[in-house]
């Protein structure tokens, strides 16, 4: 009888502990089928999940950094003009023929150096993260145009954007038509693979936990968690797999995305970061270097900010002097909507990339209708004041705020 009530009990904390990443998640699907009369469900064609990836990639690359900056109740204003910047500077690297490898590595080491810039001020001098950035954005919108001379920088050829809008079975394995039942093969195998690896963690992780003594969920919850992952999985498989195949840039998603869900679940760093955004006073007591953990991740920031610059810029094929505008408004409403705190300490990665999948289906969905960016203007809008809202009744009413 225990351990029926245990198996409740676990379930019902899970479910609270997770409310706001599975609600977001049923809004996501729900927002997909409204808009599916609307827009003669074409949001499900596989032309078009590959395109949304494309071309909102960077709101999950900048939202990944961007939540670690709020955690530690930090922001990052300048991430846009960064953008900007970096990737004209990228381009003209690539220009020089020193090829797409080069040019990647100098951009995340010029995004890092940015980071480490902003990120020295704020975690030093103390200036405010908010007034640090702000002065970046002008800065780094202001180099833009002077290196640029106002007028676009195009790449020499269209390998440069193969990074951004390439596929692995069209455009590097070169496999001019379907070669399995009207479908793309990599897709499959990619998902399977991710599949088996998620089971094994999953497990493995359940298997530590027991051994621990600490609290695990019901198997039959795992079990079925894992199979609609799955499901959903090879569902998206399968869009890609109809059109081209498998995006280059879902690849550099998982890496990214993979490696800071690791980083902020699994390291000493992840720990440092959600203690100083709980309380840096206490977490300054417990010994930690709380100015350096606060310098990382800046630096992170600026990396990914030097990433989503190759990808931003090789969507648009050309390195404009105006690129990144409003990309970090994108990246915050990615982060609230996703369930961070707005007043910190709370959040996980995997919850923004939940939020940049809601902002990017609602963009996608009034673009397919022909709506004008002013009235996504307003939709988003709404939607971060309401997510924020959300946030700080559920904390008055559980009593954390």
């Amino acid at each position: 009888m225990s351990n029926n009530l245990n198996s409740t009990y676990n379930i019902k904390e899970l479910i609270k502990n997770n409310l706001r990443s599975y609600s977001m998640f049923i809004i996501l699907i729900l927002i997909m089928v409204i808009f599916g009369p609307m827009c003669g469900w074409t949001n499900f064609d596989g032309r078009n999940i590959t395109y949304i990836f494309f071309q909102f990639s960077y709101v999950f690359i900048l939202a990944t950094g961007m939540v670690q900056c709020i955690i530690i109740c930090g922001i990052d204003l300048s991430v846009g003009s960064v953008v900007a910047f970096v990737g004209a500077i990228s381009v003209m690297i690539y220009n020089t023929g020193l090829g797409m490898f080069v040019t990647l590595i100098a951009s995340l080491a010029m995004g890092f150096t940015v980071g480490a810039f902003q990120g020295w001020f704020i975690a030093y001098p103390k200036i405010p993260p908010f007034i640090a950035t702000l002065a970046g954005m002008l800065l780094f919108r202001g180099l833009t145009y002077i290196v640029t001379n106002v007028s676009p920088v195009n790449p020499k050829d269209d390998v440069y954007s193969y990074f951004s809008t390439g596929t692995v079975d069209y455009d590097l394995l070169h496999m001019e038509d379907p070669v399995i039942f009207g479908y793309y093969p990599i897709p499959f195998i990619f998902a399977l693979i991710i599949i088996v690896i998620f089971w094994i963690v999953e497990f493995k992780n359940r298997k530590t936990r027991i051994a621990h003594g600490h609290a695990v969920s019901p198997l039959v919850f795992t079990f079925v968690k894992l199979a609609l992952m799955s499901v959903l999985l090879l569902v998206l498989a399968e869009r890609f797999a109809s059109y081209l195949g498998l995006p280059i840039v879902v690849i550099v998603l998982l890496v990214t995305i993979g490696l800071f869900h690791f980083i902020m679940k699994n390291t000493v760093l992840g720990r440092y970061i959600y203690a100083v955004g709980g309380n840096e006073r206490s977490a300054k007591l417990s010994g930690i270097n709380t100015e350096f953990v606060t310098f990382i991740v800046y630096c992170i920031m600026g990396t990914l900010t030097g990433l989503a610059a190759v990808i931003s810029t090789g969507y648009m094929n050309s390195a404009l002097p105006q690129a990144g505008n409003m990309f970090e408004m994108d990246a915050i409403a990615a982060c609230y909507i996703g369930g961070v705190s707005a007043t910190g300490g709370i959040g996980t990665v995997i919850g923004v990339v939940i939020g940049g999948l809601v902002m990017s289906a609602i963009n996608n969905g009034m673009t397919l209708m022909n709506l004008g960016a002013h009235y996504q203007y307003v939709v988003k809008a709404l939607v971060v004041l309401l997510a924020v809202f959300y946030d700080v009744y559920s904390r008055r009413k559980t009593g954390l705020g």
